[in-house]
């Protein structure tokens, strides 16, 4: 690994976050105007390093003060002087990151540049062969990986490391879980530029600001069909109920956060730990609310409750379909009465209620499609969002996508945001287009969500003045999801 630290100096490290490909091909990026969020995994992995003695930077490419332009992001990366440069990339932003990684070996050639992220972790050494601007890839958890590398143990002996001896790339063992997650210091947050006020929130999901996301457990019990587990792998270890409250407390008085979203998949499946939290958030409150996400069968209502009297706001719910065909071969264990069931135990609880669902799996039809528009409907949500399915590397899905339909393998399409695999079952990515178009419009017009939304109205002032500084933007946006007529 190459350097440019003076002896004696500390090491100088600088992690990036690229751009990548956020919206549909063609047309302007204008997704971070409704949902800028933070970097969770090099804003972790920052911190770590700067534990360790290493001084360390943290360029988001996607944030509020950073440049669209690709050069003038390189020149800042270069302006660090750092020894060694690291990418967190997913699929979309991958090429984005290897771009980048080209630009900085072509002007400082003995930085060393590393590239981790869930991308990185499902195909490991073949990005090494196939993009030789970098000089290592990470697989798995990076923090302690890219202390090591950072602290000049032998490329051989890091575990979770990808590396070239000569010609030959070399895949080492997996790095081991990090088993008690509260050793990690509270994310970096004060390393970006802009944060809080420039990253904001999804639009309507908060009644306070500032606010910014957290995650508070790595790992799942559950392998749903679409869903790439590549870094944390299976498993479900988590951070301990006073680390939480003590990171609330962080995010309150050192920056002013008023409202977080945890975006943990199991954030309930620990019910001791929740009690614990929702108890101490209650008899100490600190002016914060904050939404999380629970599973089919890990929402009991005693635990909702608690949960909005501790400042729980609003709970998501992953339900991807409506169809019990569908569920059965992608989301084992859920059912649609377990959802209706749970979405009512929210809503009694005085919780708002927010489904999470995909469009265009293996097996989808038209009638499935509109099956499960009407069942959102039905359902009385108070926020709703339809991702457009994309197959991932690391997913079970992956081995048997291209018998599945047709798949256009595209890693900067692959975004959630763009068709780029198209069911047998479905004739052309035309129909899906539209059908996709028809039922986000269909909700965002229903009677029911308008209600609510105009009893919401002062709560939402801040994301409707979000939206007004923003309106080129957002009109852009909204004509993605006109109905397109047919010819």
């Amino acid at each position: 690994m190459g350097s440019n630290a003076v002896e004696g100096q500390k090491k100088r490290i600088v992690l990036v976050h690229p751009r990548g490909s956020n919206w549909f091909k063609g047309t302007k990026d204008v997704i971070a105007a409704a949902n800028r969020m933070i970097p969770h995994g090099i804003l972790s992995i920052a911190a770590w390093l700067e534990k360790e003695g290493y001084e360390v930077f943290v360029h988001d490419c996607l944030g509020p003060q950073a440049s669209a332009d690709f050069q003038t992001n390189i020149q800042e990366i270069l302006s660090y002087k750092s020894d060694i440069v690291g990418f967190s990339a997913t699929t979309s932003s991958f090429p984005d990151s290897a771009n980048m990684a080209a630009a900085v070996k072509k002007a400082a050639p003995t930085t060393a540049t590393v590239c981790g992220g869930v991308h990185c972790s499902a195909l490991g050494p073949s990005l090494l062969r196939d993009y030789p601007a970098f000089d290592y890839i990470v697989m798995g958890e990076g923090e302690i990986t890219l202390a090591e590398l950072a602290s000049g143990v032998a490329p051989a002996e890091v575990r979770g490391l990808v590396w070239r001896k000569g010609d030959e790339v070399v895949e080492n063992g997996p790095r081991p879980a990090i088993e008690d997650l509260d050793i990690l210091p509270f994310p970096a947050y004060e390393k970006l530029k802009g944060f809080p006020q420039g990253y904001n929130l999804p639009l309507f999901s908060y009644a306070h600001f500032p606010g910014t996301s957290m995650v508070t457990s790595r790992g799942c019990l559950f392998q749903c069909s679409y869903c790439d587990r590549s870094v944390f792998k299976k498993g479900f270890r988590y951070n301990s109920a006073e680390y939480i409250y003590r990171h609330f407390q962080y995010l309150n008085e050192r920056f002013g956060v008023r409202h977080v979203n945890i975006y943990d998949d199991l954030f309930t499946t620990d019910e001791k730990r929740i009690v614990d939290l929702c108890d101490m958030l209650s008899k100490r409150p600190l002016d914060m609310q904050f939404n999380c996400a629970v599973r089919v069968g890990y929402a009991p209502d005693k635990l909702l409750k608690m949960l909005k009297r501790a400042g729980c706001l609003m709970v998501s719910l992953g339900v991807e379909s409506a169809d019990p065909d569908m569920l059965k071969k992608h989301k084992a264990g859920v059912t649609v009465e377990k959802v209706q069931e749970t979405v009512a135990s929210i809503q009694a609880a005085g919780l708002r209620a927010k489904g999470l669902f995909m469009m265009g799996l293996p097996g989808e039809t038209e009638d499935s499609i509109r099956r499960t528009s009407d069942f959102v409907l039905s359902l009385g949500l108070d926020d709703m969002n339809m991702a457009k399915f994309t197959p991932f590397p690391g997913a079970p899905l992956w081995k048997t996508i291209r018998d599945e339909g047709a798949f256009e393998e595209d890693w900067a399409q692959m975004n959630c945001l763009n068709f780029v695999f198209i069911p047998k079952t479905i004739g052309s990515k035309e129909i899906l287009d539209q059908l996709y178009n028809v039922h986000v419009k269909r909700f965002y017009t229903s009677k029911d969500w308008l209600s609510k939304f105009k009893k919401r109205i002062w709560q939402h002032r801040h994301s409707i003045w979000h939206m007004v500084k923003n309106l080129p933007d957002f009109w852009a946006a909204k004509r993605q999801f006109e109905p397109k007529k047919k010819a």
